[in-house]
């Protein structure tokens, strides 16, 4: 393991990747929070607030400072952000109070930050479990006693969440609904967009955001929307730009990068998604889908190698995953290194054993090898498990 991270370090390294600006520390703090590295956040984030004043380092700050548990400098830290820009701490606040068990407190609270462009969605705050100490009080059931949310919000809400579970019928009765309630143009074509998107028809959805994004150009959710849509149209050189957008907003969400990078790779701009997966993987070294696009990247340009180096980074890291047998495998066969795809295939087989192209993969490996014996019984297994091609190959092998 320690050998796997001196590797991934090397490439980062080599790669010149530094945190150069505010945007980049949040990244940062946001990785190492995820993996349980608070302390470590909450370090990078004061040397940074020494050459930047902004809102979003302090804010970052006191959301890892509640994760430790030391709520009094958080409460510092979010009225500092609320000093920089007005509200922005508001939430962290309310969060910080319900988890003293100040109901009043956490509540006005939150009351200030319902009437701000900081807003949270009614499920981020009710599956919050920051609030779980007071959210039988009499004051939490009180304030949700008020309309916070209108009937628009709440339908969108909806559409989003059966939009997601396939439950398409669902949204489009939901969406009736709205129609029915005369609800805003725009929320109207959001919600259609969602739909259409959700039933494959691409191109409506795109037409109808990028109308929404004319008057709109910056809004987060019709940009992800969108992106989505294009990637589902085929359309990954305009998927890529869209998701160049929301990172030139500086949406704190890394995962941008290696969806973009996902674009790229299916554009042949090789370089352009090798930067961006480096620079996730400087934030998530031991990443599975990181590196194994790395390494998916790597060989479409011809860099077998590399990708292999990749491939092998994987499974040091993930041993049980089958997949990472398999990528390995697909790159030692294409360079037609018979014997070592035919072991990783393998290794793949004993942890999934009802992979048909896997069972024709390794079949293939073992006719150049020469084992045409072992090979006919690959062969067999990959068509009793229902994959066709691999009769041509019984045909031609395997009947005398």
């Amino acid at each position: 393991m320690k050998k796997v991270n001196i590797l991934i370090s090397a490439f980062l390294i080599s790669a010149g990747i530094s945190a150069q600006s505010v945007y980049d520390v949040i990244l940062q703090a946001k990785a190492l929070s995820s993996s349980g590295k608070a302390d470590d956040a909450i370090s990078i984030l004061s040397g940074a607030m020494k050459n930047w004043n902004d809102y979003r380092l302090f804010r970052e700050k006191a959301d890892n400072e509640v994760v430790n548990g030391d709520l009094a400098s958080a409460v510092s830290d979010y009225n500092a952000a609320n000093k920089l820009v007005e509200y922005s701490g508001e939430t962290g606040l309310a969060r910080v109070y319900a988890i003293r068990g100040d109901a009043a407190a956490s509540l006005s609270h939150l009351e200030l930050s319902m009437k701000s462009r900081f807003k949270k969605s009614e499920k981020e705050i009710m599956l919050d479990p920051a609030f779980g100490k007071i959210e039988n009080s009499p004051d939490w059931r009180s304030f949700w006693k008020k309309d916070w949310y209108t009937a628009s919000d709440e339908a969108l809400s909806e559409i989003e969440y059966y939009v997601s579970s396939g439950r398409i019928i669902e949204a489009g009765d939901v969406y009736s609904g709205m129609e029915k309630a005369s609800a805003g143009r725009n929320d109207l074509i959001y919600a259609g967009a969602l739909i259409d998107e959700g039933s494959g028809n691409n191109d409506e959805a795109v037409k109808s955001l990028t109308s929404l994004l004319a008057s709109d150009p910056k809004n987060e959710k019709y940009l992800r929307a969108l992106a989505s849509a294009q990637a589902g149209n085929s359309n990954p050189a305009g998927a890529s730009v869209t998701y160049t957008r929301l990172i030139a907003l500086e949406v704190p969400d890394a995962g941008l990068f290696l969806m973009r990078a996902g674009c790229y790779r299916q554009t042949g701009e090789y370089d352009k998604a090798m930067k961006d997966i480096t620079r996730y993987l400087a934030l998530y070294p031991g990443n599975k889908t990181a590196l194994r696009m790395a390494g998916k990247v790597e060989s479409a340009s011809g860099r077998n190698l590399k990708a292999l180096e990749y491939f092998s980074m994987n499974l040091k890291l993930h041993p049980d995953d089958p997949q990472c047998y398999i990528d390995r495998g697909d790159s030692y066969f294409l360079s037609k290194s018979w014997d070592w795809a035919a072991k990783d295939y393998g290794m793949s087989l004993d942890l999934d054993p009802g992979n048909p192209d896997v069972w024709l993969n390794r079949g293939i490996a073992l006719v150049n090898e020469g084992n045409t014996d072992d090979a006919c019984h690959d062969f067999r297994m990959s068509l009793r498990y229902g994959n066709k091609k691999a009769t041509d190959y019984i045909s031609k092998y395997c009947i005398k």
